[in-house]
This record gives structure tokens, sequence and C-alpha cells, in this order.
């Protein structure tokens, strides 16, 4: 892989699309992941204004901590970015408290909490004349759907998701990301009790890459029972998931209805 090269070309993709769009940077929320770490110095590569967001909601200690020093680490790489931690706890319980407690499930409120960023992020966005920049990668967006809908997926640009995580993680050193996030467990942060991606999922994320090139190739080999699995699992996702990956379905009116 030519990590360099794909870095350019990326930072230039941003610097581009940008200009088309007549606004003034981005706005990224950076979790203590290497998917927000690698987005957020791409976008601060092009020079232009960036807003790096913490948005700790319950957060786990280490977490926030890895987060707060990818900004800090950001601002003293570039001087065109600027960091802010808002703290959406207050926010998150006033929202709970507000819903009926038969929907208070885990799942609900997990979305909820990502739903709630995503609302954060473009009151940024807004107010700067800015845009959102997504941070999934390929196999999260167009593989498993792993994304909360109108959540973390709600974004204007997606600057890594034709990239694997594998990939991802080969930039960020590239990047000089730091170590503490080169090596932290991927987790999307929603849950109390700060369960990783893969006990989630079932599969790592270097699993899930083999199961969607696999599944892209012609001719396939024999496998074994955790490939079958993995298999398994990555259809089950994808799945139920696609509604996520796909244009929002219009009931398009036959003319003669009209």
């Amino acid at each position: 892989m030519k990590t360099k090269k794909i870095i350019d070309h990326i930072v230039q993709w941003l610097d581009v699309y940008l200009g088309k769009s007549g606004l003034s940077g981005f706005v990224i929320g950076v979790s203590g992941g290497i998917d927000s770490a690698v987005t957020s110095c791409l976008c601060a590569k092009t020079g232009k204004p960036v807003l790096a967001l913490n948005m700790p909601i319950y957060q786990a200690k280490d977490q926030v901590a890895r987060s707060l020093a990818h900004i800090e680490w950001l601002k003293k790489k570039f001087d065109n970015v600027k960091g802010y931690d808002v703290d959406l706890s207050t926010v998150f319980d006033r929202i709970k408290d507000s819903f009926p407690h038969h929907i208070q499930d885990g799942m609900t409120m997990a979305n909820t909490r990502s739903r709630l960023r995503m609302l954060t992020l473009y009151a940024f966005a807004s107010s700067h004349k800015m845009l959102v920049a997504g941070t999934g990668n390929k196999v999260e967006d167009f593989g498993v759907g792993f994304y909360t809908k109108y959540g973390d997926g709600g974004v204007d640009i997606s600057p890594i998701a034709d990239l694997t995580k594998t990939q991802v993680y080969a930039l960020g050193k590239n990047l000089g990301i730091k170590e503490g996030i080169l090596t932290a467990e991927p987790t999307d942060g929603l849950w109390e009790d700060n369960r990783t991606d893969e006990s989630q999922i079932g599969a790592s994320y270097s699993e899930l890459e083999w199961a969607m090139q696999y599944l892209d190739t012609p001719q396939k080999s024999p496998l074994n029972e955790r490939q079958k699995n993995i298999i398994s699992i990555y259809k089950k996702f994808h799945i139920a998931n696609k509604h996520k990956m796909e244009p929002i379905p219009v009931c398009h009116i036959p003319e003669n209805l009209k």
C-alpha cells in the first residue's frame, strides 16, 4: 500500500471538496480511537480551519484522556486546529428523563448518545460555516454497517470510508498518531460498560475485512469452522444494516395518479 500517496490523495480531495462547497473548514468528533485520530489529522493537513470536539457522555476515563491528548497533539502540530471539550452527560440525562421508561433500552440509548453528538457537531458546523467530517472506515460503513443512522453516520463527507481498518492503522502510523490510540481496542464508546466493537460484533476488524474480501472473490477456497462463523457474522450484520447503506426509499407516484 502506498501510504504516503494515499494520505496526499485524501488531503487533496478534502481541500478540493471544501473549496467547491464554499465553506470554511471541518468539524470532527474525536473519540480517542484510530479512525477519528487519522481523519482529524488528514483534515488538519489541508491547512484549513479544523474544530476538533471531544464529546464525552459518561465516557471511560481512558477514552477521554486519549481524545484530549490527541486534540492537544493536533493543536501543537497544526496551528489551524482548535479544540473543544463539550461534556454532553447532563444533556443526555435530560433527554433520557424525557423519554418514557419503556423505550430506554440499551440500544435505544446508545444510539441516542451518537445522535446527540451528531447534533452537537452540526451546531458547531452551522455556526462556523463548516463541513462535518465522518470517521467511518470501509468495513463499518459498507460491510457490517456498524454505526448509528443519523448519528455517527450523519456526516457531510467520508474521507476514510474507502479504507479498511488495517489500512487506517497504516495511515495512523505514518502520520505519527500516538501509540496509545494505535494500540487501544476499538470501541464505539456508546455503552456504560465500555464494551469493545469486537465484543459486540463477535469478530475482529481483520476477520471482517477477510470476510468482505472473501465474499467478493469469484473462486472461493474451503473454509474452516471459525471462517464459516465469521462469514455468518458478517452476512448477519450486512443484511440487518443494509438500510443504512442504501439511499432512503422514495415512494414514486405514477404520473397518471398525480
